[in-house]
């Protein structure tokens, strides 16, 4: 039976095997995600928004920190065995953050302690995740492997927030974060069977090998103009906008005095749009330049409408809005990069646009705890549909000015071409 298009990657055994067991484990990770937050803002802190700032500082600033050799290892290194690694390690972290709350010992800087753990293993797993996509399907499936990829990862969200609200309130966070280990067991099945099938990205391994050091990398995003302007607008927008459990925790705990159960149905409405947005963009052929740089008006205009949100009931709403704008921006832009750069620099480009878009989230997650502390959490949201604003302006400019003249002049050469 043939699929529909929007699912087509799907009809890859592999592809199949690697999506459905990451959902498994996606589920778990936004299990530990919201039992992280909320523990830090409703039971370690006194409702303080910034020290959710600084454990998604923590969880992101090492992509930053250890781009020269993680955009190198997801290239160098059988990125299958490496996620295997990577897989094990987060596993442990969450099961030492499970007993530390279990046991009633846990203080804030046992979280900051795992936050930083888990995001040096994710600067490694990162990459490896999004470059082994392409090693699983054909090059023609990327653009729909990564949709779906993606897509799988907001189910995850759209059911695991909501998940960690109601266990948050029976048995306690700590149990949330067992419950997280568990989830790690098919992804490593999955990755151990996977290891006695052939994979795609095998036949490209001689090639890498030639290709060494990841400052090529950046010489070759040089060469490719329109990659680092998208780069740029996704670094303005998720600075801020990508902040969600600061901004989201701090409207739930501040503004509608609610509790842990409402905060994960927050995060799951995001997860609505997010699979919209996903299901969207796998329907679509390749995204061009030019789509690309009209989506952030799209995030400018949604971020400033949740801001101004008046209940809790529309603020849910309209967090719809905001996933879908958001998948469209992010989805579009990732697939666009890794289908622009060829298979041997892979590894190293989504590196360095993963710590763009993590690193950006890192950097401006203290920002944005700060902001909602000292000026309300509705401002923490409305100064990310600014940010959104100047990203659709630099990106539009770009085009105008750039972008179009220089595709003219390639047509030109092209045609004077005996």
């Amino acid at each position: 039976m043939q699929l529909p298009a929007t699912f087509r990657a799907l009809s890859n055994a592999n592809f199949r095997l690697w999506v459905f067991a990451a959902f498994v484990s996606n589920i778990g990770t936004w299990l530990q995600r919201t039992a992280q937050d909320w523990i830090v803002i409703s039971e370690l802190s006194d409702h303080n928004a910034a020290a959710v700032g600084v454990v998604v500082f923590l969880q992101f600033i090492p992509q930053i920190l250890l781009l020269p050799i993680t955009g190198w290892a997801a290239d160098r290194i059988d990125r299958r065995k490496l996620l295997l690694g990577t897989q094990i390690a987060m596993a442990l972290l969450a099961f030492v953050l499970g007993v530390l709350a279990i046991t009633e010992v846990i203080v804030l800087w046992h979280v900051y302690a795992c936050a930083l753990g888990l995001g040096i293993v994710a600067a490694f797993d990162a990459p490896a995740r999004h470059a082994f996509v392409s090693d699983v399907v054909s090059e023609k499936e990327v653009p729909n492997a990564v949709s779906l990829n993606s897509m799988s990862f907001h189910s995850a969200r759209l059911i695991g927030p909501a998940i960690a609200g109601i266990l948050i309130a029976v048995v306690g966070a700590g149990w949330v974060f067992i419950l997280n280990v568990v989830t790690f067991g098919p992804l490593l099945v999955a990755l151990y069977l996977l290891g006695k099938r052939t994979l795609i990205g095998q036949q490209g391994k001689a090639e890498n090998s030639q290709s060494t050091g990841f400052l090529q990398g950046f010489r070759y995003l040089n060469e490719h103009r329109e990659m680092i302007v998208v780069l740029a607008m996704v670094a303005m927008i998720t600075a801020l906008i990508m902040n969600f459990p600061v901004y989201l925790s701090a409207m739930t705990v501040q503004v509608f005095a609610g509790h842990a159960g409402q905060y994960g149905l927050l995060i799951s409405m995001m997860a609505i749009g997010s699979i919209a947005g996903a299901l969207t963009t796998a329907s679509r052929k390749q995204p061009t330049f030019g789509f690309l740089v009209c989506l952030p008006a799209g995030v400018a205009i949604s971020s400033t409408l949740l801001a101004l949100a008046p209940s809790f009931f529309t603020f849910a709403l309209m967090m719809i809005v905001l996933g879908f704008s958001m998948q469209l921006l992010t989805i579009s832009s990732f697939t666009f990069i890794q289908l622009s750069t060829v298979r041997a620099y892979r590894g190293r480009v989504m590196a360095i646009a993963l710590a763009t878009m993590l690193g950006s989230t890192a950097l401006g997650a203290p920002l944005v705890g700060w902001i909602a502390d000292t000026f309300g959490a509705r401002w923490s949201i409305g100064i990310g549909g600014l940010s959104a604003l100047c990203a659709f302006i630099l990106g539009i400019t770009f085009y105008r000015r750039y972008y179009l003249v220089q595709q003219a002049s390639n047509t030109t050469a092209e045609n004077a071409e005996p």
